[in-house]
């Protein structure tokens, strides 16, 4: 089984995000300098991780709670309302696949069955997985609240194997390769050019059970 995660692994994602919150940033400069800003957004969004989640709808509210707490409570309606309006653009960002996802997916899906196992909005990663044409590829879809091993365990549970028969293939050492390899599973890192900052470790794996690509493509050399 080959699990493979959605954002910034098949499909371009935090590019969007990034843009967006530079519009934001742009939208409360009469409030506080952009790193300022970044770090009290950051600090806010992590701190709704628990009741919102991941995904756009989370980002949003945690937008207009910063600007609300930066503007103590100020900030008008109508930037509230642009604010909704940059994240209502977001939802309806195009799907930019990545440099060689198709031609991976081809080449794997008739000799390993192929899951999609994800985080964020449910109703969110199901558009993008819809509008990106991939869905026929995968065996089983799994859209999770957080990528812990606890939620891997409950992968493997319902795919019906074992640790060791789970290769997982993504971009975030934090959420897609560090959790399977501590339940004893496969990974291979596949970097995507920007990280959230939530999502970065400030450590080297080493682990016999682990390899790292600078390309999808290059999985393949890997596993056939």
């Amino acid at each position: 089984m080959i699990a493979f995660d959605a954002d910034d692994t098949l499909w371009v994602n935090e590019s969007y995000f990034r843009r967006t919150e530079e519009a934001f940033y742009e939208l409360m400069d009469d409030y506080l300098q952009q790193h300022d800003m970044q770090r009290e957004l950051l600090k806010i969004q992590i701190g709704n991780i628990p009741l919102y989640g991941y995904g756009v709808k989370g980002f949003v509210l945690s937008m207009i709670e910063t600007a609300m707490t930066v503007s103590d409570k100020t900030i008008s309606m109508t930037a509230i309302e642009q604010i909704l309006q940059l994240g209502k653009a977001l939802l309806d960002e195009p799907i930019e696949l990545l440099d060689g996802v198709e031609e991976v997916l081809t080449a794997l899906k008739d000799r390993y069955r192929l899951v999609v196992a994800t985080k964020g909005d449910l109703l969110d990663q199901e558009r993008k997985l819809r509008k990106s044409g991939l869905g026929h590829y995968f065996h089983h879809i799994e859209i999770m609240a957080e990528k812990d091993e606890a939620s891997y365990l409950k992968l493997l549970r319902h795919l019906d194997i074992q640790p060791d028969e789970l290769l997982m293939i993504g971009n975030s050492l934090k959420s897609d390769i560090l959790p399977v390899l501590n339940i004893g599973g496969y990974a291979i890192h596949v970097p995507f050019h920007i990280t959230w900052a939530h999502e970065v470790i400030d450590h080297h794996i080493e682990h016999h059970q682990f390899k790292s690509a600078e390309r999808l493509r290059q999985v393949l050399a890997m596993i056939l």
